[in-house]
């Protein structure tokens, strides 16, 4: 099985994100979306984010397109929506599958034997070792007290 250290994947920006690069980091992987009733979500991964890296959190953001064709714009379109709407800060993928025959490496990881992406802004909590810790449904704010336990617990 693959670990989640040996999973690269390429940033908004086009150069190789290696998730090497998060070992002994708290990660929380969201597949995120520009144009979805919860895209204000944003903005709570952006709290958590800041609230919380210092002590050792990543949130990464996964932009996807195959919910109701949510994310239709391109890298640069994403990048921007992101930094003038939600000021985010956090580490961002390229626009990624997340379910089905095309779904990249790192989500095979993250669902293992579960069941696939639901929705946009699905959460997976995976922990200084790199394992799965917690996987949070779409519609919990990130704010939530069972997401910030879980990461005050895990960190």
């Amino acid at each position: 099985m693959t670990s989640f250290y040996d999973i690269s994947i390429d940033g908004l920006n086009g150069q190789p994100l290696s998730l090497a690069d998060f070992k002994n980091k708290l990660v929380l992987v969201v597949n995120v979306a520009s144009e979805c009733g919860l895209t204000p979500q944003y903005s709570g991964l952006e709290t958590l984010y800041e609230r919380y890296k210092d002590k050792g959190l990543v949130v990464l953001g996964v932009p996807c397109n195959q919910f109701g064709k949510q994310e239709p714009g391109s890298d640069q379109d994403i990048a921007d929506f992101c930094r003038t709407q939600f000021s985010v800060s956090f580490p961002m993928a390229t626009k990624t599958h997340v379910n089905g025959e095309h779904r990249h490496a790192l989500y095979d990881f993250l669902i293992e034997d579960g069941d696939d992406i639901e929705w946009n802004f699905a959460k997976f909590l995976v922990n200084k070792k790199g394992h799965v810790v917690q996987r949070f449904s779409a519609k919990l704010e990130p704010l939530d007290d069972t997401v910030i336990q879980a990461i005050e617990q895990a960190l």
